[in-house]
């Protein structure tokens, strides 16, 4: 793990959520954080998101390390682990309002590296905060002057970026993420984002060259992992695309969206067999949501063939 890994924690920090509770429902879903020798963390902070709804609410792990929230809507949610000391933990899952969710478990790698002072982790959460209001010019302001006064924190640059990113200025954004590379050459989410940069201006082939440039390996995140894939659905480079989203699944056996791209890609290859297994191993984790009932429409039409 990188010696930054720790101040990642902290870059990623936001205000608590403030939304309409638009993602209430009769759902229950809880799990479990540990260490990666299975002792229970206290205190990790758990920020969930509702796809659906647009919304999400936050909660913490109890001194076993368990959290529960009640009373939320079906369909899908992203959820974020993180917790100072360790590096954090992204997943997304279905949840179901009638019937009981399986129990999320999660082990947390420690990291060791650089000491976030209260003066850079106060900075670090005004700028997220002003980014989190839309405030972009203002918190590209802050993150620079904390990149100033602290230069070990060079991680920042990225927030930088995405400050630019969101303000559609996508060669300041690359500017920024590329300060990132020149301080570590294989951070494998600052070459993504410089991808990303190249697809929203519609140099796909910058793009993927981009992508390329990750080494498959070492990339343990699932959402980065199903981002790339996505990119290469979009550019019909539906073997490239089967790589990634493939090696999303093995990390996190219930992600519905990895599963679901699967199943298109394979049938965009014609490769009935593997869409038809793709499919039906997504009814394993989601049998009742509206895209279930596309899923079953896929397999009716894949058996006929």
């Amino acid at each position: 793990m990188r010696k930054n890994a720790i101040l990642i924690l902290f870059v990623f920090i936001s205000a608590s959520f403030i939304f309409p509770q638009s993602y209430k429902g009769q759902g229950r879903i809880q799990g479990i954080v540990t260490d990666e020798q299975g002792m229970p963390l206290e205190g990790v902070k758990i920020k969930l998101f509702s796809q659906k709804a647009n919304a999400g609410l936050e909660t913490v792990t109890d001194a076993e390390g368990r959290w529960r929230v009640n009373y939320v809507r079906g369909g899908g949610w992203n959820l974020d682990f993180e917790k100072l000391g360790y590096a954090p933990h992204k997943l997304s899952t279905q949840i179901q309002e009638s019937g009981q969710n399986k129990p999320i478990e999660v082990k947390l790698k420690k990291v060791e590296g650089l000491i976030v002072t209260e003066e850079l982790k106060a900075g670090l959460v005004k700028g997220n905060t002003l980014f989190d209001e839309k405030k972009y010019d203002e918190a590209a302001a802050v993150y620079e002057e904390l990149v100033k006064t602290n230069p070990e924190a060079y991680i920042v640059y990225q927030n930088i970026g995405n400050c630019y990113f969101q303000m559609e200025k996508y060669d300041r954004a690359e500017e920024f993420y590329k300060k990132v590379l020149d301080k570590d050459p294989k951070n494998a989410e600052a070459m993504l984002r410089i991808g990303n940069c190249y697809t929203n201006r519609g140099e796909l082939d910058k793009a993927l060259e981009w992508y390329n440039k990750i080494e498959f390996d070492k990339i343990t995140d699932q959402m980065v992992l199903f981002n790339i894939g996505s990119s290469f659905y979009k550019q019909s480079k539906y073997d490239e695309a089967v790589k990634y989203y493939k090696r999303a699944i093995e990390i996190q056996a219930d992600f519905l969206d990895a599963i679901y791209q699967l199943g298109l890609a394979y049938v965009a290859l014609q490769n009935n067999a593997d869409a038809l297994k793709a499919f039906e191993s997504y009814l394993k984790h989601d049998a009742d949501s509206a895209r279930a009932g596309q899923v079953k429409q896929f397999i009716e039409f894949l058996k006929k063939k």
